[in-house]
């Protein structure tokens, strides 16, 4: 079975919280899923995967432009919408 394969079957079960035996067989034998999991864990490849993603991250996503960010008509005091009342 390829990687990315494998990768997704890893991902349904954590998405999903099912118990392996209820993987769907699109991925594969579950019962060979979770050996081949079983093996990664223990090789720490998930936590290699993880360090790579994470090293320098590139936060460019994360950063908003002003320029195309508009309130509400609400929010900028228009007339209407709730009123203060002594």
């Amino acid at each position: 079975m390829n990687n990315r394969l494998f990768v997704e079957a890893v991902l349904w079960i954590v998405r999903t919280g099912c118990p392996w035996r209820d993987l769907p067989i699109e991925f594969g034998k579950w019962n060979t899923i979770f050996k081949r999991f079983r093996d990664w864990v223990k090789a720490d490849v998930f936590q290699k995967l993880f360090d790579a993603a994470s090293d320098q991250a590139d936060m460019e996503y994360a950063m908003v432009d002003a320029t195309i960010v508009r309130v509400h008509r609400h929010g900028q005091g228009a007339k209407g919408g709730l009123r203060a009342r002594p």
